[in-house]
């Protein structure tokens, strides 16, 4: 079932969504954006791009310094003219090159530098004042980047099942990883998000919670347009597979 809510097309709006690796925030933003006729903003192609650039020229990730000076003079870019959004970095497509294992190895680093994170958070505030009319996600957008959103979302799921999604994603691109390997991954990539000093990964104050475990992708992006609905200030009765999944403390 899809709502299909098209925001009046002069409204800023911005709309963040913040999660563990896994819950799926790339997918549900990007269609959720489509839906709401808005711009997709991926954050977490920004520090792909930055870690995939770092690769290119022998950068150790592990080189703080390097892999900063590297972010403050990188251009990011985003080309929404095309389905899905293409990402540039100093006017080069990144393509699937930012998506190897390779890349997801040193993002997980690079991520922690606080230097970096300034860096692209500047970045990402620039795209949004010249863009006012976004979707969002990361790990840190409705917490550090932009607390004043005006939708704040949080997306979660048990390990377990996002580590499952992962190998599954994994296994369509032909790349065979135990789901075990993964879960360990994403165990120790939540844990050094949740304890870096800088936009660590939080649940940000007010925002509205949706667990995606048990839902498909369609059905949480039903979740998250009726959270929209009601937030930017339609009157929308949920459906009761959306009432069940936007967490009892938060829903309105």
């Amino acid at each position: 079932m899809q709502l299909m809510m098209t925001l009046t097309a002069t409204a800023s709006i911005i709309v963040t969504i913040d999660g563990p690796a896994g819950t799926g925030k790339s997918t549900v933003a990007s269609s959720l954006a489509r839906r709401l006729g808005l711009e997709f903003l991926d954050t977490g192609a920004m520090y792909r791009a930055i870690a995939w650039r770092a690769l290119e020229k022998s950068i150790d990730p592990r080189d703080a310094a390097a892999v900063a000076a590297l972010a403050l003079r990188s251009t990011l870019r985003f080309d929404w003219k095309v389905d899905p959004p293409e990402l540039f970095i100093d006017g080069c497509a990144c393509g699937e090159s930012i998506r190897t294992p390779e890349v997801t190895a040193a993002v997980a680093i690079i991520a922690c530098n606080l230097e970096v994170r300034r860096a692209m958070v500047r970045q990402q505030r620039a795209i949004a004042a010249a863009h006012p009319r976004l979707v969002t996600e990361g790990r840190d957008q409705g917490s550090a980047v932009f607390p004043d959103a005006t939708v704040r979302i949080y997306l979660d799921a048990a390990p377990e099942i996002r580590a499952r999604r992962r190998a599954e994603q994994l296994r369509a691109k032909g790349v065979n990883i135990e789901a075990e390997i993964i879960l360990q991954s994403i165990l120790s990539r939540d844990a050094s998000d949740r304890a870096r000093s800088e936009g660590p990964l939080v649940r940000p104050e007010g925002a509205d919670v949706v667990d995606t475990g048990d839902l498909d992708v369609e059905r949480v992006v039903d979740a998250l347009e009726a959270i929209v609905r009601i937030r930017a200030g339609a009157v929308y009765e949920l459906p009761a597979h959306i009432e069940s999944a936007v967490d009892d403390g938060e829903a309105p």
